[in-house]
């Protein structure tokens, strides 16, 4: 026997969904990982779609899910059960990837943050970016979208680099006018990309380290799967002598949304317990 939850992670360019399989014995399996980009789509169409891809990877059907998380900005998912935090999400997702870590970096498309847990996922502390956008996802699409790069290809060609030049301002604007007198000077694109990946990594380097983080730190959120921007920051914290390593995980981007099915699980155990479970609509409801 086994009972399914599923994770929806609502992001700002991203929507991420896990199914869950649960069993008695304790153990658990993901039948299902979905992610689809917003764009410029309406985001509540974006969730129904990547939810239903994801019941249908699952072989389930919405009444087969005994409790629906959200994260993110997952209150705006109208068949939710419940909501959870995203630090909670991502430190629970960060433990079930990598059971070593105690610390994550999630990365996103508007933001970054650095948050520290203990063997439990409780979050004992974080730090996070400024509002400036130049240590974000989006920025780095744009500075690419300029150079004519897709995101996906920032990475590699980063790794390409010789000779790096740095941006001389963490302001996403100034940055971006950096760029543009890169190119005027005729500084190859690695160069450029490379550069801007260790600027973005000496910011994620301090937030770890006023973080107090320690031991194994597993990037989480999109740009987890950015090769030249882990690079940058295992060649940033090797600079500055960290107290810790960086690790990635080919499902990283879904630690938000595999920490929330977890952590609906934990919920619904505990509804059980209280004999409220019958209560909840399975499927999710509000």
């Amino acid at each position: 026997m086994s009972t399914l939850t599923s994770g929806i992670d609502v992001g700002s360019s991203a929507v991420k969904t896990v199914v869950v399989a649960h069993r008695d014995d304790g153990t658990r399996e993901v039948l299902a990982w979905q992610r689809e980009r917003v764009r410029k789509r309406d985001v509540l169409s974006v969730i129904d779609e990547c939810y239903a891809r994801s019941l249908e990877a699952a072989g389930a059907s919405p009444g087969d899910v005994a409790y629906v998380a959200t994260t993110g900005e997952g209150d705006l998912v109208r068949f939710r059960t419940g909501h959870f935090y995203g630090m909670t999400t991502h430190a629970r997702g960060a433990i079930e990837l990598c059971p070593e870590a105690r610390a994550a970096l999630d990365i996103g498309a508007l933001h970054g943050r650095a948050m520290v847990f203990d063997e439990r996922s409780k979050v004992l502390g974080y730090r996070m970016t400024s509002q400036c956008a130049s240590g974000s996802g989006q920025f780095l699409e744009n500075i690419g979208r300029y150079l004519g790069v897709a995101l996906e290809e920032v990475g590699a060609l980063s790794l390409e680099a010789d000779d790096p030049e740095r941006c001389s301002s963490i302001c996403a604007v100034l940055a971006e006018t950096d760029v543009i007198n890169m190119v005027s000077r005729g500084i190859p694109v690695p160069n450029i990309l490379k550069g801007i990946h260790l600027s973005m990594a000496g910011r994620y380097v301090k937030l770890l380290n006023a973080a107090k983080a320690e031991g194994v730190v597993l990037i989480t959120g999109g740009l987890a799967a950015d090769v030249g921007l882990v690079a940058a920051i295992e060649e940033e914290a090797r600079a500055a002598k960290a107290r810790w390593e960086v690790r990635t995980h080919p499902r990283s981007v879904f630690a938000g949304a595999l920490g929330a099915a977890c952590w609906g699980k934990f919920r619904l155990d505990k509804l059980r317990a209280k004999g409220l479970a019958d209560a909840l609509t399975a499927g999710g409801a509000s």
